[in-house]
């Protein structure tokens, strides 16, 4: 196959892959973002103040119903520690299920995967809050939290008072409307600025019921959006092209087909290892699962996969900044542990059960029409949210923005591409030279070889007392050797 063919191949797949799963996506946000405008913070900390398994139990149920956004899911999670919630539930409960156990990420498992996924997703998670909640129970000392809370509430300043990110550098976002405050973004922006206008509503029933509480739902919808859409496109543009160019025999190689349960928890720490390189959120990961679990990832091993989107590098170091070496030691090993403890134990219970497809069997249960009809429907829910959010002129604003961003794109990857074939010419070229170089140099090493081999041949000969009757034999032997 031609590199043209597999980069066909590659937007077949890309192209494929968002089509099948835009709907997902779309409703999976806005049942987010509704959630997230309809539950206050403040309810949540008054919630998540005791280490229990109650508070760990909320804790991982008000994460189920948030944010998918890793970075939104950490800054949240640090906002209600330093607001009183304890370790254990906003560290190890909040913190995980806002990444894995959310909406938006069950959906498009089940569209991409099956529901055996989606299944395995939710159990695995609620095995891996119990791995980590034991953990900060039973392991890590109370002290290390309190210092982490003091030294998170002695460094807030540059927080955004919308998702709980760091807001500092050059893209952070100021209003004169909120001179105290800072964001990360203009989304978090018009969110906080429609969750303040919907503050007035005091009941859970006149948020649900109120125009401004619906624009609250609407702004948090596209917030996570802003956060997250470039995170799910490199997801899929990645998924794309390993899929395409990398062969499946090197995955065959990496992956080994043993069944064994050692073989397993080995290919489970494999997949936390390239969850943790790939960077991104837990969403944009499954398009990349896809192409793991059709070349021989198994069944824990995607699971564990998704699980290790908390240990990427940039959130441990967010992790050091915000609580220290310390407690981010902890934290980062704990989410390891309990990301491995989770794919082989989810593993091993559904291939027991016989729950675990076809290695390579991929899909949900909607057909074609019905992909067809709830994008058709839900497309302008997704282009109502965003108008209602920026208004025609912020609209406007943001397609300009983002088409010069995709050009400035396009143009990084037509300059890489160029960049690549002219590398790809220049060492084939010396390769070919280095080739010659090394043929010459041994047929020289074989012509030297040769003639010393001879020389050596003529010295053992002279040393010998031939008779008169093999001097002649002697001499033609030598002729011919040489």
């Amino acid at each position: 196959m031609s590199v043209v063919d597999q980069l066909v191949s590659a937007a077949e797949l890309v192209i494929g892959m968002t089509w099948e799963t835009w709907w997902a996506l779309v409703l999976g946000f806005t049942l987010s973002g509704a959630v997230e405008a309809f539950v206050s913070e403040e309810r949540m900390t008054d919630l998540l103040g005791d280490d229990g398994w109650r508070e760990a139990t909320l804790g991982t149920a008000f994460g189920a119903a948030s944010s998918s956004c890793s970075y939104s899911a950490v800054g949240t999670a640090r906002t209600l520690f330093k607001k009183g919630a304890s370790g254990v539930a906003a560290l190890a409960a909040f913190m995980f299920a806002s990444t894995d156990l959310v909406f938006e990420l069950g959906l498009v498992m089940w569209v991409l995967l099956g529901w055996q996924f989606v299944l395995g997703e939710y159990v695995g998670g609620l095995v891996a809050v119990v791995v980590m909640v034991a953990i900060f129970r039973y392991v890590v000392p109370q002290s290390w939290f309190d210092h982490a809370r003091e030294r998170v509430r002695e460094n807030d300043d540059e927080e955004c008072a919308a998702c709980g990110m760091d807001a500092d550098g050059d893209e952070a976002v100021y209003a004169d409307a909120f001179p105290d405050a800072v964001f990360c973004c203009e989304g978090c922006l018009t969110a906080y600025e429609n969750r303040t206008d919907a503050a007035g509503e005091t009941s859970l029933r006149e948020r649900v019921f109120s125009v401004a509480g619906w624009k609250s739902a609407a702004s948090a919808t596209t917030k996570d959006w802003e956060m997250l859409w470039d995170d799910i496109a490199i997801g899929f543009l990645i998924a794309g092209v390993v899929g395409a160019f990398v062969p499946t025999t090197w995955w065959t190689a990496l992956f080994g087909a043993d069944g064994s349960l050692e073989a397993v928890a080995v290919n489970v720490v494999i997949g936390v290892v390239i969850g943790i390189l790939t960077f991104m959120c837990s969403v944009g990961n499954v398009p990349f699962a896809l192409v793991l679990w059709t070349n021989g990832l198994p069944f824990g091993g995607i699971l564990a996969f998704i699980y290790g989107d908390l240990l990427i590098p940039p959130l441990v170091n967010l992790y050091r900044k915000y609580y220290g070496w310390r407690l981010a030691a902890a934290l980062s090993l704990s989410l390891f542990v309990s990301a491995v403890v989770a794919g082989v134990v989810v593993h091993t219970l559904f291939d027991g059960l016989g729950l675990i497809p076809t290695q390579g069997t991929v899909g949900g249960t909607l057909s074609g029409e019905y992909t067809t009809v709830l994008n058709l429907a839900l497309t302008p829910v997704f282009l109502a949210q965003v108008y209602v959010t920026f208004g025609r002129d912020g609209v406007e604003r943001r397609l300009a923005a983002g088409a010069a961003k995709l050009l400035r794109l396009a143009e990084w990857v037509v300059g890489t591409v160029a960049v690549l074939g002219t590398a790809t010419g220049v060492v084939a070229g010396v390769v070919d030279a280095f080739g010659d170089v090394l043929h010459d140099a041994g047929d020289r090493a074989r012509e030297s070889v040769r003639h010393a081999r001879v020389r050596a041949l003529r010295r053992v000969r002279g040393r010998e007392m031939p008779s008169p009757g093999t001097a002649d034999a002697t001499a033609e032997q030598t002729e011919s050797d040489e």
